[in-house]
């Protein structure tokens, strides 16, 4: 079977879950605990748990964190092409974890879109039958350029590509008609129902996903615990539920979703199969605290 190849992010998420309200000005008590994330790298973690052939990531750390993210990666048996940047430290994030299990990000970008023209050839397509390319690196110039590249590359081989847009804050601030003629020629669209509701200003999950379909050909919108629609030639073709079960960490879903639909296709499920294995991998990811599989 061929590869998949990622390229996205490899960053170190600082997880803080605290129960109370913030206390602003004073201490509230939390459990915090250093772990390995980044959309990219947790896309290609959960794939390489789904399926059991070749996963790789190309991504862009600092030298300050390099060998312990490879040693993660391989852990979870995908292979690391780590580009090790001489002056950026590797991107961190903080993820404040409420009671309800929801998150939100402090992030800090260091070397992650600092990935560069250079740090791509088009022989890391050698082997590959999927490109996926994680959206934060849309939106800055130099590792837009670069996943720009690795797109007209892979069209040019056949090879099918999906992007997941990653962050509806960020997205806001690129524009969507930048993002989306950045994203022309992408087979496959993984949004959540925030994100999908941005690219095409329409709230109905479902009128989003068709809408999207009519540009992309196929289009799974994760939707949290509600599962995710799969749209394709401008109508939703299926509605998959998520599995019930008790979230403590909401960090990753979504990249759990990515990794295992796109195995699931890479091995041959239909569009509603692979969607009903990104939601069962979804609500796993829910119930562990950090972005990876165990």
């Amino acid at each position: 079977m061929s590869a998949l190849l990622v390229i996205g992010d490899v960053v170190t998420d600082v997880v803080a879950r605290y129960r109370p309200p913030l206390a602003p000005a004073t201490d509230t008590a939390a459990r915090i605990r250093t772990l390995p994330g980044g959309a990219g790298a947790n896309v290609a973690c959960w794939a390489a748990r789904s399926r059991g052939n070749e996963v790789r990531i190309l991504a862009r750390v600092g030298r300050d964190r390099a060998s312990w993210h490879e040693e993660s990666l391989r852990r979870a048996g995908v292979r690391p092409l780590l580009v090790r940047d001489p002056e950026a430290p590797t991107a961190t994030v903080v993820a404040l974890v409420g009671a309800d299990a929801e998150r939100t990000f402090l992030t800090d970008s260091g070397a992650a879109l600092r990935l560069a023209p250079a740090d791509w050839s088009p022989g890391l397509l050698d082997g590959v039958g999927h490109l996926h390319l994680s959206g934060y690196l849309f939106y800055a110039a130099t590792s837009g350029e670069t996943v720009s590249l690795a797109l007209a590359a892979a069209l040019e081989r056949g090879i099918p590509v999906s992007v997941d847009p990653a962050s509806a804050g960020f997205l806001a601030e690129l524009g969507v008609d930048r993002f989306l003629t950045a994203a022309r020629g992408v087979q496959v669209l993984l949004p959540n129902a925030e994100e999908a509701a941005l690219l095409t200003g329409r709230t109905g999950p479902a009128e989003a996903a068709a809408e999207l379909s009519r540009r992309f050909p196929l289009v799974a919108v994760t939707l949290g615990a509600r599962g995710a629609l799969v749209a394709a030639a401008g109508r939703v073709v299926a509605r998959v539920p998520a599995p019930a079960v008790r979230a403590v960490d909401t960090t990753g879903a979504g990249d759990a979703f990515t990794g295992a639909f796109l195995a699931a296709r890479l091995s041959g499920a239909g569009p509603a199969q692979a969607a009903a294995a990104g939601c069962d991998a979804g609500a796993r990811a829910v119930t562990l605290v950090g972005g990876r599989p165990v």
